[in-house]
């Protein structure tokens, strides 16, 4: 097809175009003025317990703590975990990103540590989101010690490292409109070539079928 001939089918099918520019400018609007969305976050920690022999914590290393809050992010990322959370009136997006880099207090790889997030369209909801999920946490780590009958002073503990905060997501409006623009151009033009396609044709059809059912033009006498 030559350029002439997109030119001829983009002004016979203008109306698709003017669709494709009312709905463009829908989702450059929905770009401008975004629904606000917020991010709650928060990590926990899982401790080791103390004993009489290591009162500090941090140097009592027994326990596989890693395994333990792997194997309870893996039941909450289930589609049970997804259940229960719900149950618990957690909606919305949410994350759950293990850490086990290390700080200057906890070393590196036998301290996990656990990045709770949630998103929302409301800052209060997000924290609120996060702390639930915390809670959920909590409950899983003490419930699967409790099946395995560990005694109180030897339990392992969930404690909130960094407290549930939330931010609202600033997304890059300019990239935002050039991508709005380029899927509104792109979807405009293609649907109007393939409309015009598709009418040309079924207009060809429908006349060679008229001349076939008509038959043979009878000479003149």
């Amino acid at each position: 097809m030559s350029p002439g001939n997109v030119a001829d089918a983009l002004l016979r099918r203008w109306y698709v175009l003017v669709v494709a520019l009312l709905l463009t400018a829908v989702g450059a609007y929905q770009v401008v003025r975004p629904t606000p969305q917020y991010v709650g976050s928060a990590v926990v920690v899982l401790k080791p317990p103390v004993t009489q022999n290591q009162p500090n914590q941090y140097t009592n290393l027994l326990p596989p703590l890693a395994v333990v809050s792997y194997g309870v992010i893996q039941q909450l990322e289930s589609p049970a975990g997804a259940k229960e959370l719900s149950a618990a009136g957690v909606h919305g997006t949410y994350l759950l990103i293990p850490r086990n880099s290390g700080t200057s207090a906890t070393p590196r790889y036998l301290i996990p540590s656990l990045q709770v997030q949630s998103q929302t369209s409301d800052a209060d909801g997000a924290t609120t989101a996060v702390r639930r999920i915390i809670d959920v946490y909590t409950k899983h780590v003490e419930e699967l010690q409790t099946a395995q009958g560990v005694p109180a002073y030897a339990r392992i503990t969930a404690s909130v490292l960094v407290a549930p905060s939330a931010a609202e997501v600033m997304g890059d409006k300019s990239r935002g409109l050039a991508g709005v623009a380029l899927l509104g151009a792109a979807g405009g033009v293609l649907g109007a070539l393939w409309l015009d396609r598709f009418l040309v044709g079924r207009r060809r059809k429908t006349a060679v079928d008229h001349r076939r059912t008509a038959g043979p033009v009878p000479a003149a006498g």
